[in-house]
């Protein structure tokens, strides 16, 4: 999920592999990413896992919290399809 984000936002000063999965995504003891990062990572999220995130949905604040919950919460959707 790393390198999704890094390739979805052109992150040119961050690697994918220098993301620890705790860091707090928008905060700027953090990444600092911001509400159209957000957006941003969301259609890349579409577009290659078919998982969609709804900024009406009060839990998806929660998912974007950290690397390490957004990837969770990617994988137990792609898990949970039949």
């Amino acid at each position: 999920m790393a390198h999704l984000i890094v390739d979805a936002l052109n992150l040119e000063d961050v690697s994918a592999d220098e993301i620890d999965p705790d860091t707090i995504m928008f905060d700027d003891d953090g990444l600092g990413l911001d509400s159209i990062d957000a957006l941003e990572i969301a259609v890349a999220i579409a577009e290659q896992f078919d998982v969609h995130l709804s900024a009406e949905d009060e839990a998806t604040r929660d998912v974007f919290a950290t690397l390490g919950s957004l990837t969770a919460h990617v994988m137990q959707e792609v898990d949970a399809r039949p």
